[in-house]
C-alpha cells in the first residue's frame, strides 16, 4: 500500500518504501483566510462606514476570566492548577464545541442599550469584572435570521460584544452579522491584532492643510490665550509659514494663529509664551498635488503617546519606533526621526514635546539607535537614500551631543558626566492648575495673597524666592528626565549625573564611532564648529565615560549603578530599574552583569515584571508623602523593554523571557478583565487590577467609553516586543491568564532554563 508523503495523520507517515517519517499534525488555513483575515479591522468586518461625513472611527477592545485570588471557594485548592484552556460562551455545552457560530444583531442600538442596562452596573460604559450583572445576554443567531437565540456569557465576551456594538454604532450600522470568533478571540491574538492594525493608526498624526488647527489645539492649557489654536514657525522656514497661513485662510472660523519664532530663543522668551502657547512646526516634505498641478507641503507622519499627550514626544517616540517597525509601520518611525533632525536644527535639541512651553527642555537621548533601527528597515547599505538618511540623522545627533549634553549647564566638568539640567523660568504651565498648590501655599501666605495671585507675582518676577527657583529647576529637570515624578529625583534632579542619561550618551559615543568608521571613511568634519574627528576619538570618549561611570556610579556590593550628586560629590543609594540601562548600552562588564542579575534583579522583580525602584528606596508613604508614579510599586514599559534587551545581549535570555512573561501577564489580565484596557503604567504588585494606579496624573488610557481605540504608545510596543520572547506554550498560558508563579511551577525541568529558573 502506498500512502502519500504529504498526508497528515496521527503517528508516523509511510512512504512507498515503507520508511517511517514522523510528522507533527498541523493545520493549514485556506488561501482565502490567509488573504482575508476576518479580524484585520472593523471596517473589513462590518463593511464601510455608512456616514461619509463622520470622521474615521477609532478602534479597540476586551475580555475576562475568573479573577486571580478572587475565585469562588469551591475552586480554591492549596495547590490549584490552571489548565491552558479558554472558556466559550456556553461552558461545557455540545453546541459551543461545534465550531464558529454567527450572530445576527437585528437592532444595534437596542442591543447595545440592553447590554449596558444589564451588565454595566457601575455605569461607566465599560463591562468589567467589577460589574455585578448576570454576565449573560441572549443574541439572535444568523442562521435563524435572529429568530432563535443563544447565550453570550462571561465578562470577556460581553465586553468584546460591547466593543463591537460600539464600533458598529459609530460607523452608522443599524444591523450587523457578527462571528462568535470575533468576541471569543484569543486575547493575546486580539490585543496583538488591535495594536498592529488599529492602535498605531489611531495614534498616528500627519499635518496637512485640513487638520492643522485640530492638531494644534491643546487640552492641557486652560488660559484665555490658549483658546485659539496656534502654530509657531522657526524664523528661517518661510515656506512653512506660508503653508500655515494658507491653512488659516481656508477656514477662518478655526481662528488658527500663525507666528514666527525669533532666531534666539531664550528662557525669558519661552516664559512669555506660556499665556499664548502653541504647537511647534515639525519637518515637512514637498509633494505634487495632482488636482492643482502645484507643489504643496505635507508633514511627515508621527505617533503620539495617547491620552492627554497629543503631540510628538522625545523618548516615547523611540520606544514606539521599536514597535512600529516590528508591525511594518516604518514610514511613521522614519517620520519621527525626520522630525527630530528638524527639532535639533531649528530648536537646538530634541524637545520634551513640540509645544512652545517645552522649548527649554529635552528628553532622554535615543536618536542614534532610533536612526539605526529605521535605517536597517529601509534597505540599509543597499539603499543610497537610507545611507543619506542615516548621515543626516547622525549629523544631528553629533550636534545634539555637543551642544546639549556636553555643554553648560548639563555637563559637570569635574566628573565629566552629564545631568538633566534644562533652562527655564517660572512655573511649568502644562501641569494641572493645582499641581503645585501644596508648595506655593506657604509663599502665598507669606505675601498675604491667594495662590493664583502669588503665581502671577512669581511668573512676572515681582518677587524673589531663590528656594522656589531651585525647586522649579529640579522640577523641570525631572520632566526632562522623562521620569516625572519620583522621590529619586525630588529636589535634587538637576544635580544628579544619572546612570540612565550617561548610559545613553555612552551608546551615542559608540554608535557615532561606528558610523564615522563605516560611512565617513573614518573622518568626520563638523561644519558647525570646524572640528575633524575619527572613530578612535569617539571610542576614546566612550572609554572615558565608561571609566567615570564605574568610578562614580557603580556599587559592586549592591549590584546597582546609582546616580552621582555632582554638587555634594557623593553617590546616591536609590535602587532604580534604570541601572539595567547600563546593560542595554553595553557599558557593563560581564562580571558586572552577573552581579546585577544575582543581586539587584531579585530586589526589583515582582509579580508583573521590573518595578521602577525598590520599596526600601521609595520609603514610607503617607498623606503628607503620597505615591509617585515612577516609584514602587509601579512599572513602566521603557524599563521592561530596555532590561529585556540588555539582559539578552549579555546572555541572560531566560531572565529576559521571565520578566517579559510577567509584564505581558499584567497587560493581558487588565485587557481581559477590564474591557480591553491598555494603559500608560501598571501597579506590578496587583494581581487582580494592575491598571489601578494611585499616584499623581492618574493613568492615561483608562478613560474611554465602550471601546478603547489607542492603547498607549510605548505600552503597545512592549506587548509586540515582549511576545517575541514567548513560545507557543507561553502564549497559550497568557491567553488563559495563568499568573507567573503557577506557570513557572508547571514547567518541565528541561523548560525551566528558558525562563532563567
Amino acid at each position: 500500500m502506498t500512502v502519500s508523503s504529504s498526508a497528515i495523520i496521527d503517528g508516523p507517515v509511510l512512504t512507498s518504501t515503507m520508511e517511517p517519517i514522523v510528522r507533527r499534525r498541523s493545520r493549514r488555513l485556506s488561501s482565502l483566510k490567509e488573504f482575508n483575515d476576518p479580524f484585520s479591522n472593523a471596517e473589513l468586518f462590518h463593511g464601510p462606514e455608512n456616514n461619509p461625513f463622520k470622521t474615521k472611527s477609532r478602534l479597540s477592545r476586551t475580555r475576562t476570566y475568573s479573577v486571580f485570588d478572587a475565585v469562588s471557594s469551591n475552586k480554591l485548592k492549596e495547590n490549584r492548577e490552571f489548565p491552558l484552556k479558554r472558556r466559550g460562551s456556553e461552558d461545557n455545552s455540545f453546541i459551543s464545541s461545534k465550531g464558529n457560530r454567527r450572530f445576527f444583531i437585528e437592532d444595534v442600538d437596542t442591543t447595545l442599550d440592553e447590554l449596558l442596562a444589564n451588565e454595566d452596573t457601575d455605569q461607566n460604559y465599560q463591562i468589567t469584572i467589577e460589574d455585578k450583572g448576570p454576565k449573560v445576554l441572549k443574541v439572535g443567531t444568523a442562521n435563524s435570521n435572529g429568530y432563535k437565540f443563544i447565550n453570550v456569557r462571561g465578562t470577556y465576551m460581553l465586553s468584546n460584544l460591547l466593543q463591537e456594538l460600539t464600533l458598529a454604532k459609530r460607523m452608522g450600522k443599524r444591523q450587523i452579522f457578527l462571528d462568535e470568533a470575533r468576541i471569543n478571540e484569543d486575547p493575546v491574538k486580539r490585543l496583538e491584532r488591535l495594536i498592529s492594525n488599529q492602535f498605531w493608526s489611531n495614534l498616528t498624526r500627519k499635518i496637512d492643510l485640513q487638520n492643522v488647527a485640530e492638531i494644534a489645539s491643546d487640552s492641557k492649557i486652560d488660559t484665555p490665550g490658549a483658546k485659539n489654536p496656534r502654530i509657531y514657525v522657526p524664523y528661517n522656514c518661510p515656506e512653512q509659514y506660508e503653508f500655515y497661513v494658507q491653512a488659516s485662510h481656508m477656514d477662518p472660523s478655526l481662528q488658527l494663529e500663525v507666528e514666527y519664532l525669533p532666531k534666539d530663543i531664550t528662557p525669558e522668551f519661552v516664559k512669555s509664551l506660556n499665556g499664548i502657547p502653541g504647537l511647534l512646526a515639525l519637518a515637512m516634505e514637498t509633494h505634487f498635488d495632482p488636482t492643482t498641478g502645484e507643489q504643496t507641503l505635507l508633514g511627515y507622519p508621527y505617533a503620539v503617546p495617547g491620552g492627554r499627550f497629543n503631540e510628538l514626544y522625545g523618548w516615547d517616540s523611540y520606544l514606539m519606533t521599536l514597535g512600529l517597525v516590528e508591525n511594518g509601520k516604518v514610514d511613521v518611525a522614519r517620520g519621527m526621526v525626520e522630525h527630530f533632525i528638524f527639532e535639533i536644527d531649528h530648536y537646538g535639541k530634541i524637545l520634551n514635546a513640540n509645544r512652545s512651553y517645552y522649548l527649554c527642555r529635552s528628553q532622554p537621548p535615543f536618536l542614534t539607535d532610533m536612526a539605526l533601527t529605521v535605517f536597517d528597515k529601509i534597505g540599509g547599505d543597499n539603499n543610497p537614500n537610507a545611507i543619506d538618511f542615516l548621515k543626516r540623522a547622525f549629523k544631528a545627533a553629533i550636534k545634539e551631543y555637543k551642544t546639549v549634553w556636553m555643554a553648560h549647564p548639563r555637563l559637570d566638568e569635574e566628573s565629566g558626566l552629564s545631568c538633566y539640567h534644562p533652562d527655564g523660568k517660572g512655573i511649568p504651565p502644562e501641569t494641572e492648575s493645582d499641581h503645585f498648590d501644596t508648595i506655593l501655599k506657604q509663599y502665598a501666605m507669606k505675601y498675604k495673597v491667594s495662590i493664583d495671585e502669588f503665581k502671577e507675582l512669581y511668573n512676572e518676577e515681582k518677587v524673589e524666592e531663590p528656594a522656589l527657583d531651585e525647586f522649579f529647576l529640579h522640577d523641570r529637570a525631572v520632566r526632562e528626565s522623562g521620569h516625572d515624578t519620583t522621590y529619586r529625583f525630588e529636589g535634587v534632579c538637576a544635580y544628579l549625573a544619572t546612570i540612565d542619561l550617561n548610559s545613553l550618551l555612552y551608546k551615542y559615543e559608540v554608535d557615532i564611532a561606528n558610523f564615522i568608521e563605516k560611512y565617513c571613511d573614518d573622518k568626520y568634519t563638523d561644519n558647525s564648529d570646524g572640528t575633524i574627528s575619527d572613530s578612535q576619538h569617539w571610542k576614546n570618549l566612550a572609554s572615558e565615560r565608561k571609566e567615570r561611570i564605574n568610578k562614580y556610579l557603580w556599587d559592586e556590593s549592591s549590584g546597582f549603578f546609582f546616580d552621582y550628586n555632582v554638587k555634594l560629590k557623593e553617590r546616591t543609594s536609590y535602587e532604580s530599574a534604570t541601572s539595567f540601562w547600563a546593560l542595554w548600552a553595553g557599558l557593563a562588564t560581564p562580571e558586572q552583569a552577573k552581579i546585577m542579575v544575582e543581586n539587584s534583579l531579585p530586589k526589583l522583580e515582582v509579580l508583573g515584571g521590573l518595578v521602577a525602584c525598590t520599596e526600601a528606596s521609595r520609603g514610607p508613604i503617607s498623606v503628607d508623602r503620597p505615591s509617585r508614579q515612577w516609584d514602587y510599586p509601579f512599572g513602566w514599559a521603557p524599563h521592561q523593554i530596555l532590561a529585556w534587551k540588555g539582559l539578552s545581549d549579555y546572555g541572560y535570555n531566560g531572565e529576559a523571557t521571565r520578566l517579559a512573561y510577567r509584564w505581558l501577564y499584567v497587560m493581558t489580565k487588565s485587557f481581559v478583565d477590564y474591557n480591553g484596557m491598555v494603559v500608560e503604567k501598571y501597579d506590578l504588585t496587583r494581581g487582580t487590577d494592575p491598571h489601578k494606579v494611585d499616584a499623581e496624573y492618574g493613568n492615561q488610557g483608562s478613560d474611554f467609553e465602550g471601546v478603547a481605540t489607542e492603547g498607549f504608545g510605548w505600552v503597545n510596543s512592549s506587548y509586540i516586543l515582549g511576545l517575541k520572547y514567548m513560545n507557543s506554550h507561553a502564549k497559550r498560558a497568557l491567553g488563559t491568564c495563568i499568573p507567573p508563579m503557577p506557570f513557572f511551577k508547571s514547567l518541565r525541568p528541561e523548560e525551566r532554563s528558558n525562563y532563567g529558573l
